[in-house]
């Protein structure tokens, strides 16, 4: 290990230990906070990349009611709104194959996603959303236990393709996604849940893992282009 590398490790723990004594002070309490900060590798060297059959599969696939099996009736490619250039949003973009970067601060977790260029915030303040706070990735609280950060995210706002567009199941603004993030060793685990009463008849759940990212490695810039973005609509021809 040369200097520099010698160097970055100790400043991570010593932020990292500053993190740790801040929440502490500011709740009262010890708590155990787990290290979830740097940056994590969720391609496919770390799981199976996502599709029609993950990570929603034969165990785990979401029960539908009716009003959920009616846009699946109607649903089509071509309306995905990620082909103009909309970010993907909870269940989905945790498991799309891409990098994220955590940043730990004391009433805050950041969680930025290479994937659409998007940035989550979960506020460890105890601050509850408003009837203004309804965005594509909700309004997001959370909390530490047990060496795990636990979170909610609510107030969503409706998406035609907001549960997954690989099977062209909508979200509403009841969508509500917990979710749990751990380490096991080196790596980052996460168990997620998403219950939405207007499409789903009960809640379902995945888990998966990231691991560490190489050494310097950095987030690239996603630079989705409006334009050639809605071109690759010309591969799906429209059934209607």
């Amino acid at each position: 290990m040369n200097n520099e590398n010698l160097i970055n490790r100790y400043r991570k723990s010593f932020i990292f230990t500053i993190l740790t004594l801040s929440i502490a002070a500011n709740f009262g309490f010890a708590q155990v906070v787990p290290d979830l900060t740097g940056v994590w590798d969720g391609t496919p060297r770390a799981r199976p990349v996502n599709s029609e059959t993950v990570p929603w599969g034969e165990d785990n696939f979401p029960k539908l009611n009716k009003r959920a099996m009616a846009y699946q009736e109607v649903w089509e490619e071509i309306m995905a709104p990620k082909y103009d250039c909309q970010p993907a949003s909870s269940p989905a973009i945790q498991y799309d194959p891409y990098h994220m970067e955590v940043t730990q601060w004391p009433d805050r977790v950041l969680f930025r996603y290479e994937k659409d260029d998007q940035l989550r915030t979960v506020y460890l303040d105890g601050r509850e959303p408003t009837s203004k706070d309804f965005s594509l990735q909700g309004f997001s609280v959370g909390h530490y236990k047990d060496g795990a950060l636990f979170i909610k995210t609510t107030n969503f706002v409706f998406d035609i393709g907001g549960f997954d567009d690989y099977n062209g199941i909508p979200s509403s603004s009841q969508k509500v996604i917990e979710e749990k993030y751990w380490r096991d060793g080196d790596d980052l685990y996460v168990t997620l849940t998403v219950s939405d009463p207007m499409f789903l008849l009960e809640p379902t759940s995945y888990t998966t893992r990231w691991i560490p990212a190489a050494p310097g490695y950095k987030l690239s810039a996603y630079d989705c282009d409006a334009e050639s973005s809605r071109a690759m609509v010309r591969f799906f021809p429209s059934k209607y």
